[in-house]
């Protein structure tokens, strides 16, 4: 998805030649273009629409679903340390009237419910910092007592899967990981507010409704980091404020929006999703988006799941029946994660449409060097909110430049192989192209040095490894960069 780190402006100069070429025929077009040592780009889009999240299988065509009656299982059982109930059908009661989308929990009556079937009035009840491990059925992590900031390293995500298909192929989340500091944190939180300055509700904004999913989100975050990082946060519950020893910054709760705490605090993506009782249909109601490439939060807040999706290949037909009811049933407690990934020029990670270094993915450049040239992995998770139910998709970037993969075994291998065979209207939505002419023979160069040393069998058949999504011998080259 997403750069302010590198932008050009095309001179007058360029723009003149510009127009004398588009106005030559083809033939003569390309000779000009070879001159100029630039490649003309294979027909296809330039964007890159929001990072997918899919099931792992195509479903038959089923009778149609009344989603008004589907909902998420119930979580009201943990007040009362009842049984965990296991429909998730219109088994709720006639009684319980459901809280519009577009009304906030703080002026609704107390007898409203959420889809999870928590009332206005046990929701006030809970007051602030609940025991949101209990409510929701996923553990507080582990505090990470070996954690330095200044050498942290995200772990060394390599979503490559062959043979290679638009799907979700997630994992359960693991509750230690749904936030992951690095040691480049300073730096993300300090690009996060300027451009949070500069481009305002393109990257932050909230729709009427969504004030209790925020809270609830910004609570659980602040929640985790305590508890993960004890030594760099804290939180003062009596007087509501955050300390963040990393910054030495304070965040009061009381008068801060919760998504800007998010936005001061924690290096990551959010987009909330709500459901509408009128439809049973989930919609992208507020959100932080720092890391978008080719779109940003302006132009999806308010859609539907699947407007949101509709640039992905195939989504509409393979997809979209899916999507709606898995929304429509995830659990609380089931939270996931998966990655996707790219291949860009530098690290770009906020690119709106129109933003400069669009330019880059026109063309195939002949001086770019491989030094250049990074994997960029979105790295997602999904979860639900306990007492809205609202559906959580946060993910954050992380780039890793291509050369390190000549020491990851069978890394190389399989990305050239998804490069090189991968279904062509997939790899154009992934924009690769533009990297392709000096990454693939770097890859092949990688590819065949690791088979000469040993690190991987000449006769292996290319294919997803077992320790997706990482490599063989990952753990232990991680944990020898960061020094423990």
């Amino acid at each position: 998805m997403f750069d302010f780190f590198y932008s050009s402006l095309l001179g007058g100069a360029a723009i003149v030649v510009a127009l004398v070429i588009l106005t030559l025929n083809k033939q003569r077009r390309d000779v000009v273009l070879g001159r100029l040592h630039i490649s003309r780009r294979r027909d296809s889009g330039s964007n890159t629409p929001p990072r997918s999240l899919s099931p792992d299988k195509k479903e038959k065509k089923e009778k149609p679903i009344d989603f008004t009656k589907r909902f998420p299982p119930s979580r009201r059982f943990v007040l009362t340390d009842g049984e965990k109930p296991g429909k998730t059908e219109s088994d709720r009661s006639e009684s319980q009237k459901p809280l519009p989308m577009t009304t906030s929990y703080l002026d609704a009556a107390p007898d409203f419910y959420t889809p999870a079937e928590f009332s206005i009035k046990d929701i006030k009840a809970l007051g602030d910092f609940p025991d949101y491990a209990k409510l929701s059925g996923v553990p507080l992590p582990q505090p990470y007592h070996e954690f330095d900031i200044n050498k942290a390293l995200p772990r060394p995500y390599r979503p490559l899967r062959w043979t290679y298909h638009q799907t979700m192929s997630h994992n359960k989340m693991q509750p230690d990981w749904w936030l992951e500091l690095e040691s480049n944190y300073r730096l993300r939180i300090k690009q996060r507010q300027d451009l949070f300055a500069e481009h305002g509700k393109n990257v932050l904004d909230s729709m009427p409704g969504s004030e209790l999913a925020c809270k609830e989100l910004m609570e659980m975050s602040l929640q985790f980091l305590v508890a993960r990082y004890p030594r760099h946060f804290r939180l003062d519950k009596e007087n509501m404020i955050f300390y963040n020893s990393i910054l030495n910054t304070e965040s009061h709760l009381k008068t801060t929006d919760p998504l800007q705490v998010l936005l001061n605090n924690v290096p990551e993506d959010f987009a909330i999703m709500l459901r509408d009782p009128e439809s049973g249909m989930y919609f992208f109601r507020a959100g932080v988006i720092c890391s978008s490439l080719g779109w940003d939060l302006g132009s999806k807040m308010g859609m539907q799941l699947h407007e949101i999706h509709a640039p992905i290949p195939d989504y509409k037909k393979n997809m979209q029946w899916s999507m709606d009811k898995y929304f429509s049933i995830m659990a609380t407690d089931g939270p996931i994660q998966r990655g996707s990934w790219g291949l860009e020029v530098d690290e770009p990670l906020y690119m709106p449409p129109g933003h400069p270094h669009e330019k880059h993915r026109d063309v195939q450049h002949a001086d770019l060097d491989i030094s250049r040239c990074n994997l960029r992995v979105d790295w997602q998770t999904l979860r639900r909110l306990p007492l809205s139910s609202g559906v959580v998709f946060n993910f954050k970037a992380l780039f890793t430049p291509v050369q390190t993969f000549r020491e990851e075994p069978y890394v190389p291998a399989l990305l050239l192989k998804i490069l090189k065979e991968g279904k062509k209207s997939l790899m154009e939505y992934k924009n690769t192209w533009h990297t392709e002419h000096v990454v693939v023979p770097s890859l092949e160069e990688y590819a065949r040095e690791q088979v000469e040393r040993g690190l991987v069998p000449a006769d292996w058949e290319v294919g997803s490894l077992d320790e997706y999504p990482w490599f063989p011998g990952w753990e232990e080259k991680w944990h020898k960069e960061q020094g423990y």
